[in-house]
């Protein structure tokens, strides 16, 4: 009887014939997820570290060899409407969990632990419980299953790439939702970075409920 490993290899090198071959030519592979030698191997990334507004939301895939989209890539390196298209196939065809942490957690544990809570909530949230995390960055969070970090990860594995792709539509989907509430600041073109305008917005109007006060951008204008 073959086992689910041996099947997603044969599945994998199906797709692509030579060993180590990238869908997306100096892109990721499935290298690492046949390095771990158990399945189902999840990814997983975060997205929003960065801005002065809203969550981090993380993202948790597990990818079927035998069908998932062409394209996946570091979600930096893609469109806006590329990422939007590859999120909406990977809806199809993937398992996918999403996690978030939101700004009183951030401003509570920081910004980096914050993110590790994002992802574990991600992967706790997988239909299929994983067996192996692929996570992108040298720090992993608190999950159930063995894990791997990979430094730039989102450009090395697939599956991490797919789950970059995800975490990043869907933040900058909430953060279009919260622009309809405080169209002064700009966040559905800026996604709570912080751009001139948004950082003109802050000084002229303060911060919002969905700041990050331990952000010192925010906090000079906060009072705090």
């Amino acid at each position: 009887m073959t086992d689910s490993l041996t099947l997603f290899r044969e599945r994998y090198r199906a797709h692509s014939p030579e060993p180590g071959k990238p869908v997306v030519v100096g892109g990721p592979t499935f290298e690492f997820e046949l390095g771990a030698g158990v399945t189902p191997i999840c990814g997983i990334d975060e997205a929003g570290r960065g801005p002065l507004a809203g969550p981090v939301i993380a993202a948790a895939v597990i990818l079927n060899p035998d069908d998932f989209p062409q394209g996946l890539n570091d979600s930096k390196k893609l469109s806006e409407r590329r990422r939007e298209e590859l999120y909406e196939a990977l809806l199809e065809v993937a398992e996918i969990g999403v996690g978030m942490a939101d700004v009183e957690e951030i401003d509570t544990v920081n910004i980096l632990q914050a993110s590790l809570l994002a992802m574990g909530r991600a992967c706790e949230a997988l239909p299929t419980k994983a067996r192996f995390a692929l996570i992108d960055g040298i720090h992993a969070p608190d999950v159930a299953c063995p894990t791997e970090c990979i430094k730039g990860g989102d450009g090395k594995s697939l599956s991490i790439a797919a789950a970059s792709i995800v975490a990043k539509v869907a933040r900058d989907r909430y953060m279009r939702a919260l622009a309809m509430d405080y169209p002064e600041y700009g966040w559905e073109q800026n996604k709570g970075y912080g751009s001139a305008q948004h950082l003109s917005a802050l000084r002229k109007f303060g911060p919002t409920p969905h700041h990050r006060v331990s952000f010192a951008p925010v906090r000079a204008v906060s009072g705090n």
